[in-house]
């Protein structure tokens, strides 16, 4: 009976060991399903839940009583177009070399357009450098299926959209901004499907289109791993003008400012409809019914535990974002155009509500959903950040420690609590800890604290400009 034993634990060993490495296996952490939401110019503090008790965003206040916010989180530009390039490259606008906008300026001399001239013009030509790898090919050579739906910004020639760049699906423009009805771009037909331009959808309020398609790409995406770029352009103006019968005489063409359905502003009753801050306010709400309608599938579709969640806006708050106490606000070096909301959510590897000030930026993101996903890092690429996760979870310290802006002639750096800044609106040193609104210039009482952080921000130029050149902008 003994030697029988043994004989049959021999036979059935192998097996067993593979059973119970199956079982070991299917238990192991399943990397999840990624969502990156961004919206468009919105305040530091435009939501419920970080005190601007007006504005309705209850989707997004559940995001944020479900997972972690975090108060000092920054980007890497003022404005959309290089921050939401460092977003998709984890660099440097300075070293991916998209640190200018991909923007037609003479529009704001109320210059339309032709459809010739718009072929050859900035917004048509330029864009991020092809030979950047972007989240979507990282994500993509993990397995992922990936989709983007929503304001791209990153270059409208064929080799800079988005089924160029890693991305199973693109719907979505890819310019600065569009009318959110007509979906032009100051009278030029602006939105793709895939590689091709559509006007499939003229008349419905985008946001509306982004929100039906984020939906149908997550259904349909449900049974494979997926990673869904969605950066709304709301609550971002208009980019269309004023129709001339409105214009005052000797004015010059004027934009229609915020769009929003009229359902929206009946939320805010006690306020002005045709105010611009109302319509600002109405449009993150809008927008934020659409995130809350992709939470709910994520739970119906038995995801949620799966997928991680981030969102942000891309940078500070225009005229209508509350950035109260920070400084200034987009197209600043301030803290209130480069200080912005971020969330993220993902049920049982991050704590729920949960709230970090420490040190964070955007470049923090590639590194780190490469780290949850299991994606391998590509390789001959320097990336500016580091995975944040851990100090999400309350387990370490930020090791960030500095962070350097430049935007044309203006500067400043982040050094610990001290913040330095030389621009055309303003400048000066000031201690974060004690003086976030940025109000009390302390370069005069602490001149070796300036000098220290002028002299790093030089040394931080230098090994900017020794890098690879990348177009845009780059000499190359």
């Amino acid at each position: 009976m003994h030697v029988y034993f043994r004989r049959l634990t021999r036979a059935w060993l192998p097996a067993l060991c593979g059973v119970l490495f199956i079982t070991s296996a299917s238990a192991a952490p399943r990397p999840p399903n990624v969502i990156l939401i961004i919206s468009d110019d919105q305040g530091w503090r435009d939501l419920h839940c970080l005190g601007r008790e007006e504005i309705i965003t209850p989707n997004l206040d559940r995001l944020a009583r479900e997972g972690v916010r975090a108060t000092s989180f920054y980007v890497t530009w003022p404005a959309c177009t290089p921050s939401r390039g460092s977003v998709l490259t984890g660099r440097y606008p300075q070293r991916n070399g998209l640190y200018d906008m991909v923007r037609n300026d003479m529009v704001n001399f109320g210059h339309r357009y032709s459809p010739a001239e718009y072929a050859v013009s900035p917004e048509m030509t330029l864009g991020l450098d092809p030979r950047e790898v972007t989240l979507g090919d990282a994500l993509k050579s993990a397995g992922y299926t990936t989709g983007c739906v929503g304001k791209w910004d990153m270059g409208q020639a064929r080799r800079y959209l988005p089924l160029q760049r890693g991305f199973d699906f693109f719907y979505g423009h890819g310019n600065n901004g569009i009318d959110y009805y007509t979906h032009e771009r100051y009278g030029v037909p602006s939105l793709f499907r895939g590689n091709q331009r559509t006007e499939e959808d003229k008349g419905t309020y985008i946001t509306d289109v982004f929100r039906r398609e984020a939906l149908r790409f997550v259904r349909a995406s449900k049974d494979k791993q997926f990673f869904l770029y969605l950066p709304f352009n709301a609550p971002h103006g208009a980019s269309s003008f004023l129709p001339d019968s409105d214009k005052k005489a000797g004015e010059k063409k004027a934009g229609v400012g915020v769009q929003v359905p009229e359902k929206y502003l009946k939320l805010y009753p006690h306020r002005d409809p045709k105010n611009g801050v109302t319509r600002y306010l109405a449009a993150v709400t809008c927008m934020d019914e659409a995130i809350g309608e992709l939470l709910d599938m994520l739970r119906e579709l038995g995801l949620e535990r799966d997928t991680l969640i981030m969102f942000m806006s891309d940078n500070g708050g225009s005229g209508n974002g509350g950035n109260a106490p920070l400084k200034g606000g987009k197209g600043s070096l301030w803290e209130g155009g480069l200080r912005v909301p971020f969330l993220a959510r993902w049920p049982g590897r991050l704590p729920a509500n949960t709230v970090t000030d420490e040190f964070l930026t955007s470049l923090e993101l590639f590194p780190t959903l490469l780290a949850a996903t299991g994606a391998k890092p590509p390789t001959d690429v320097k990336f500016d950040g580091f995975d944040m996760t851990p100090v999400l979870q309350g387990k370490v310290r930020s090791p960030r420690t500095e962070m350097f802006w430049e935007r044309r002639v203006d500067r400043a750096a982040r050094l610990g609590n001290w913040k330095w800044v030389e621009s055309t609106l303003g400048g000066g040193l000031f201690d974060l800890a004690t003086d976030l609104g940025e109000k009390n210039d302390l370069s005069k009482q602490k001149p070796d604290v300036a000098a220290q952080i002028k002299a790093r921000f030089s040394e931080w130029k230098k090994e900017m400009d020794a890098t690879e050149p990348r177009g845009p902008f780059r000499d190359f």
